[in-house]
C-alpha cells in the first residue's frame, strides 16, 4: 500500500485507493509545495547572508574606525559620504522598520541569536523539502503503477477479442 504524508501536522493518503485523476491533482499540490518551500529556502539561504555580511562589518568596526568615512545608504541604489562618529553605537534594524541603538558586543549578540533562528529554519525547509520529494516519488510510483495495470487490462481485452474473434 503506497502512502503520501508524513510532514508534521500532515495525514497519511492511502495513494492506491485514489484515481489517476486524483493522483495527478495530489501530485501537482506536492509540486506546487515543493515550490513554495525552495522559495522560502532561497529567502532564508539571502538572509544569512545578509545576516552574515552584517556580522562580518560589525567585526571590522574598532575604535580606529572613528572618523572612517563610509557610503551610508538612503535607499538600496542611493547612497550619501558619511562618517563614523562612534563605531561602539550602531543602529540595528530589529524588524519591520524599528531601529534600536546598540553597542557592537550587543549587535554581534543580536546578529548571532538571528543567524541561529535562521539556520533552524532552514534545517526544517530542508526536511519538509525532503519528505515533499519522498510524497511525488510516491505518487508518480503509484500513478506508473496504475497506468500499467490499465496497459494490462487493455492487452489482456485485446488478446480476449483477438481469441473469441
Amino acid at each position: 500500500m503506497a502512502e503520501a504524508g508524513g510532514a508534521p501536522g500532515g495525514s497519511a493518503i492511502n495513494l492506491d485507493q485514489m484515481s489517476l485523476e486524483e493522483l495527478n491533482q495530489v501530485r501537482q499540490q506536492e509540486d506546487s509545495r515543493l515550490q513554495a518551500l525552495a522559495g522560502r529556502a532561497a529567502q532564508l539561504r539571502a538572509a544569512a547572508a545578509r545576516l552574515n555580511a552584517s556580522q562580518s562589518a560589525v567585526s571590522e568596526l574598532s575604535p580606529a574606525s572613528e572618523g572612517k568615512e563610509v557610503m551610508v545608504p538612503l535607499t538600496e541604489s542611493v547612497y550619501v559620504p558619511g562618517k563614523i562618529r562612534d563605531p561602539n553605537k550602531l543602529l540595528v534594524e530589529i524588524g519591520t522598520g524599528f531601529f534600536v541603538e546598540k553597542s557592537s558586543k550587543e549587535t554581534s549578540a543580536f546578529l548571532d541569536r538571528k543567524l541561529k533562528l535562521c539556520d533552524s529554519n532552514s534545517e526544517n525547509v530542508t526536511k519538509i523539502i525532503q519528505v515533499t520529494q519522498q510524497n511525488l516519488e510516491s505518487i508518480n510510483v503509484t500513478m506508473q503503477g496504475k497506468m500499467m495495470e490499465i496497459r494490462a487490462r487493455q492487452e489482456g481485452q485485446r488478446h480476449k477479442a483477438t481469441v473469441e474473434g
